[in-house]
């Protein structure tokens, strides 16, 4: 049996209801057997064991009080993975679906994507099965109310720095960083994607999108080509799909989808400054359903989610670029198909895990330029980690400073990832080199640090 496969039915036994962990450690373990080849060491020290087992699982009940006085009690996390090269951090996720699994998942996925943004950052998630969905304000503030009351014993800007991720927008930092202040009477920086005028970083909102966005230029680049008059196939409409999206026109490309959990739109004339303006009030402010779009824009259409198909539609048109910014497990085997059918080329992924292993396997397997989430999406991260050093500084950079700050590092991931992959005799291939050059820092800091 291969090392890979010996580590899965391990994780399997111990962590038999985590499909979604499962599938995260089978694909980083399954590139790093071309590592461990060449590093017993690492054998030796069981650093695969040691990095799939998070340092601590923090779990906890959350009681609160709806609008019309009744109690509710939902369930918080915090996963601690591991703290190698520096604090924990990753975000928290408000959705009914997040279960330890999924955070677990995330949680190893962050490790990898830290080290890779090469700032001094460990990996951590957390979060809670509440919705903040069609929630007042004074709901989600007395849920964050409580959730902090007892998140906070765990955190702290040298220990654990939480931020936001699904479900967790500037609204949710905010409760949540005013309860931490009260409870610990200290201001300081830790959590990330706070406003601008109490600690927040410019361009935070923006990097995970931009950085995908960055990162597919960098792999357009090996091919002496850009983005100018590409078209481009971006799911979600959050905050990750609509800065995209803000960056697709920046560099000249054309996206024609957005999507929401009811369905997508589809506009062949492209979604224009104007148009994502909409999209921005509607989403950020509104808290409305995409579906509206189709109704200002006659030259949209609007296709609601059928739960019966085997395929999702919105990756069934013709593109260059594909640009995953929903939620994990998005893309199925047959969207890699027909995405690939219909000239897709490029797909960097802005959200985590967002295509299922059979598809990863098509798009390695048909040389497309595919760069995986841990290194696509890590521009969020890697911003985060600047507003880390403006708060530890007392320091706030202007826009361009950060901005040019997150395109040189998404440049170096992307160099990182091709120069490994290149290394490890597989070029080419940004998952085994996003895996390999993510867990060789960590290992290494493991190594130096001894058995803890």
């Amino acid at each position: 049996m291969s090392f890979a496969k010996e580590i899965l039915e391990k994780v399997k036994a111990k962590d038999p209801a985590q499909p979604e962990f499962h599938q995260a450690v089978m694909e980083v373990v399954e590139s790093l057997e071309l590592v461990l080849e060449k590093h017993p060491e690492y054998k030796a020290h069981k650093i695969v064991e040691r990095i799939i087992e998070p340092e601590r699982v923090i779990m906890f009940r959350v009681p609160w009080v709806d609008d019309q006085g009744e109690v509710q009690v939902n369930r918080g996390f915090r996963i601690e993975m591991n703290s190698a090269i520096g604090p924990y951090k990753g975000g928290l996720r408000f959705h009914p679906s997040v279960n330890l699994g999924i955070l677990k998942f995330l949680a190893f996925e962050q490790v990898f994507k830290n080290s890779l943004t090469t700032l001094p950052m460990g990996g951590g998630k957390g979060g809670s099965d509440f919705d903040p969905k069609g929630k007042s304000d004074l709901e989600v503030m007395r849920f964050t109310q409580s959730f902090m009351s007892e998140l906070f014993r765990h955190i702290g800007p040298d220990t654990d720095v939480p931020a936001g991720d699904i479900g967790v927008g500037g609204r949710e930092i905010g409760f949540l960083f005013g309860q931490y202040k009260k409870l610990r009477n200290e201001f300081t920086g830790v959590l990330t994607g706070k406003a601008l005028n109490w600690g927040g970083s410019l361009i935070r909102p923006e990097a995970t999108g931009y950085g995908a966005v960055y990162f597919a230029a960098e792999m357009l680049k090996t091919r002496n080509e850009t983005l100018e008059g590409k078209v481009c196939l971006v799911s979600g409409s959050g905050n990750v799909a609509q800065y995209a999206t803000e960056k697709v026109l920046h560099l000249g490309g054309k996206v024609i989808t957005l999507s929401d959990s009811g369905g997508y739109i589809y506009d062949p004339e492209g979604i224009d400054h104007d148009k994502l303006k909409f999209v921005m009030e509607l989403k950020n402010v509104k808290r409305g359903r995409i579906s509206e779009y189709a109704e200002k824009y006659k030259s949209a259409s609007y296709i609601p989610i059928n739960p019966k198909d085997d395929f999702n539609p919105l990756w069934n048109h013709k593109a260059h670029c594909a640009f995953p910014s929903a939620t994990q497990n998005e893309i199925n085997a047959k969207d890699a198909g027909n995405l690939l059918k219909n000239g897709v080329y490029v797909v960097s992924e802005g959200a985590n895990m967002p295509t299922v292993p059979e598809g990863v396997t098509k798009f390695v397997d048909a040389k497309i330029l595919y760069g995986p989430g841990k290194a696509a999406n890590a521009g969020g991260v890697a911003t985060s980690g600047l507003e880390m050093s403006q708060n530890s500084m007392r320091l706030s950079w202007t826009r361009e400073e950060v901005d040019n700050r997150l395109h040189m590092i998404m440049k170096s991931i992307h160099s990182n990832c091709y120069e490994t992959a290149e290394k490890y005799g597989t070029p080419g291939n940004y998952v085994n080199g996003a895996n390999i050059a993510g867990f060789l820092k960590v290992a290494n800091a493991m190594m130096d640090q001894g058995v803890v």
